[in-house]
């Protein structure tokens, strides 16, 4: 099974871009975890929903690319994968500021 690190990748990426799907559609605060939720209390659950929809989907998008240089080279694939969390996140320190007043 030479390419399992990248299927299992992608099927972790889609886990997490139908989570995202699920969070956008439903705007349900309450489908976070209770350990995120607990030092969280946004003014406006809804919006903070939709931007924590935008940071998990920019996370799956990182990780399905990282899955997909890696069917070419696997060192390659987990560099870019490592560097696309990472801007994921800082990204997403800049969306979430738009959940809050």
């Amino acid at each position: 099974m030479e390419n399992g690190f990248s299927i299992l990748m992608f099927f972790f990426a889609g886990a997490l871009a139908l989570y995202a799907a699920i969070m956008a559609i439903t705007k349900d605060y309450n489908i976070l975890p209770v350990r995120a939720q607990i030092p969280v209390s946004p003014e406006n659950p809804e919006k903070y929903m939709l931007q924590m929809a935008k940071i998990t989907a920019l996370v799956a998008i990182a990780i399905a690319l990282g899955a997909a240089i890696s069917l070419w080279n696997w060192l390659a694939g987990l560099i870019v994968m490592l560097l696309g969390v990472i801007g994921a996140i800082w990204a997403g320190t800049k969306i979430i500021k738009k959940a809050q007043p």
